[in-house]
């Protein structure tokens, strides 16, 4: 049971106090935006998790908690932890706050500023309050509220069969509805069956407390302007979060607000909140002009409860917007990350290759050098295939050790080694109805080998430790850059498993088979990182891309996104020059061969070759000529002659 409070925050209007927070000993209190905070402010100047207030040495402090817009404690902005003395005045945002230890401390108003009568404003007069429905059960109040007597709980009626058939049949075509305007057209038809009103909205809850119409319809023909809630109203339900039931009290000669609905002589209305997880979010508005059958606390009921239903599914609604924009977000990230860039013809070839066999259930080995992007290529496969909507799960046979390898492959029962405090899935049941990909598949034990093409073939496995067999519907894709037949030879693969595995093989070429790509993925790997650091860098010049052309790629499209990660990085100008192209010197002393060779031999006299070779370590060192020489073992004067005998320029 809670004990009594030791403090109180009072919020502060403009008409006087409104929500009064109690403050229990021991209890650390947040204040934001967040409905996770204890103390919840709608204000859009609010951080979400904006300050605190907390019990220690005695009393009560303050602190911000790294706000946009800062904490103030009676007037000045908080720098540190302060502590709270009686009728402080704190600033959250927009929110006025008085911390009391007493509710008798709190101010007087302003002379000349009278509190207004809790049940009267803008001529209307509420009659009745609601916080519960007997059409619903209780809703319990949020963390830290006061529960607010509700004397309509206290009476007995039963309700009326008509408004709990419009509930149900509410309830049911809620469930088909896809947008909150859809809700809204069902709420506002709901409300004209079971209630005399002449003119029916929903509204939505925008920022500083405006409202804008979802839907609002008339009875029968006639004036079809929606006239806004009133005012009064309005912040009466945002404070108190009960639905009201008003009537018009004004006489015309007295109206001074003309944009009171009251000015349209409305008999009688009733506003209810449409909350959602806790918050807020829009109104029910009816009222009535005729005085015949005025809105009455049945009416009241039954608002109340087509306001909770209503809050219900709008939350919802918005939780799977939210979640469809992230998931679509992620979708296009990934494919950004995970796409096959480049328009040479060997690429073109692998994109061929991986659209026939996506569609068919065969085992894919991929192979190609260290870097090339054998893993862009699985998700190709996976992404193109009919399983692309289930799991995609990847392992590095390379990076564990046998023991454990078979553990993550297959899955282990608790107590099966030392540390095995748990039973754990493997990734064959972590990817059932997907794809997994295996990488480095020539550094697996040849144990583990035995066990894996059984699998292959279709057979149920065991996790380690365990005798329960294991059936799983996986799509193997396997990479290497071993020459496994040579590990065929000498034992340390299956021949099996080689075979097995070699359904269909996808050969990935280097990219010093395909410097056309070179620019593309550049422009790729630049927009991607530009994204990611927020730097301002339109592109890069045209001798960095002739320098990045000319380079041989040792370390292929690893090597080269690094190398625009690190000229990202340090670039100093709004462009990226040749200077910021730091290549490794790794692949100097590589053979030089003859342009569109291919890699074969063409008949060349060395002159031929030390031109284009000197030609090339130029280009490389960006034309610095002492460093040219120095990797060519020459005299910068000897240098220097021959870029003058071979007709060599810039």
């Amino acid at each position: 049971m809670a004990s009594n409070p030791s403090a109180f925050l009072v919020a502060r209007r403009d008409d006087g106090f409104g929500d009064v927070y109690p403050l229990q000993g021991g209890t650390r209190y947040t204040l934001g935006r967040a409905p996770t905070n204890r103390i919840v402010l709608r204000d859009e100047l609010c951080s979400r998790e904006h300050a605190e207030v907390f019990p220690a040495e005695g009393g009560w402090f303050v602190r911000d908690l790294g706000s946009l817009n800062g904490t103030h404690l009676n007037g000045e902005a908080l720098r540190k932890e302060a502590r709270l003395g009686p009728r402080d005045d704190l600033r959250v945002g927009r929110a006025q706050l008085v911390f009391i230890e007493d509710l008798t401390q709190l101010p007087d108003l302003p002379q000349g500023r009278p509190a207004r009568p809790p049940d009267q404003g803008d001529g209307l007069e509420i009659k009745k309050r609601l916080g519960q429905t007997r059409y619903l059960p209780p809703v319990a109040p949020p963390p830290g509220a006061t529960p607010t007597p509700d004397p309509a709980r206290h009476e007995t009626r039963i309700p009326p069969s008509q408004a709990v058939g419009v509930l149900y049949r509410l309830a049911l075509d809620m469930a088909d509805a896809a947008t909150p305007a859809e809700l809204a057209e069902l709420v506002v038809d709901a409300l004209f069956r079971a209630t005399p009103a002449e003119v029916a909205a929903v509204l939505a809850l925008k920022e500083g407390r405006e409202f804008e119409p979802v839907a609002y319809r008339h009875r029968g023909p006639g004036q079809q302007t929606y006239h806004k809630v009133s005012n009064f109203l309005s912040h009466e339900v945002l404070s108190t979060k009960q639905a009201v039931l008003a009537e018009n009290v004004a006489q015309e000669r007295h109206l001074k607000d003309r944009d009171s609905i009251a000015e349209l002589r409305v008999a009688s209305l009733i506003c209810a909140p449409v909350a959602a997880d806790g918050q807020v979010v829009g109104l029910l508005h009816l009222y009535r002009t005729s005085i015949t059958a005025p809105l009455n606390p049945d009416d009241l009921e039954f608002v109340l409860a087509a306001a909770r239903q209503l809050g219900a599914v709008w939350h919802r609604l918005r939780q799977q917007a939210s979640l469809a924009v992230e998931n679509r977000s992620l979708k296009d990230q990934l494919k950004l990350e995970s796409e096959l860039v480049g328009e040479s013809s060997a690429l073109a070839k692998v994109e061929a290759q991986v659209r026939r066999v996506a569609e068919t259930k065969a085992t894919v080995l991929i192979r190609g050098e260290s870097g090339v992007g054998k893993e862009l290529v699985a998700r190709a496969i996976h992404a193109h295939s009919p399983r692309k909507d289930r799991p995609y799960v990847t392992l590095n046979c390379a990076a564990l050790t046998e023991t454990l390898l078979e553990s993550e492959l297959f899955g282990h029962e608790k107590g099966a080694f030392t540390g095995a405090t748990e039973r754990m899935a493997g990734k064959f049941e972590a990817a059932d109805g997907g794809t997994i990909f295996l990488d480095e598949i020539g550094e697996m034990a040849a144990a583990t080998q035995a066990k894996f093409l059984r699998v292959l073939e279709g057979h149920p496995f065991e996790r380690v430790g365990g005798n329960t067999p294991i059936k799983a519907d996986v799509r193997v894709v396997a990479a290497t850059n071993r020459p496994l037949e040579e590990a065929v030879r000498a034992g340390t693969f299956r021949r099996d498993l080689f075979f097995r595995l070699q359904v269909v093989q996808i050969d990935v070429p280097p990219l010093r088979d395909r410097a056309d790509d070179v620019p593309l993925l550049a422009e790729h790997f630049l927009r991607r990182f530009v994204r990611e650091t927020g730097r301002k860098i339109r592109g890069f010049t045209p001798e960095a891309v002739e320098k990045l052309r000319a380079y041989r790629w040792p370390g292929n499209v690893r090597e080269l996104r690094n190398v625009v990660e690190r000229a990202v990085a340090l670039g100093a100008g709004p462009v990226i020059e040749a200077a910021d192209v730091w290549l490794s010197e790794l692949d100097v002393g590589a053979p030089v061969l003859s342009e569109g060779s291919g890699g074969g031999y063409r008949p060349e006299s060395i002159d031929e070759v030390e031109k284009r070779h000197i030609r090339e370590t130029l280009r490389h060192t960006d034309w610095n000529k002492s460093q040219a020489a120095a990797i060519l073992g020459i005299e910068r004067s000897t240098l220097d002659r021959k870029i003058k005998g071979y007709g060599l320029a810039k």
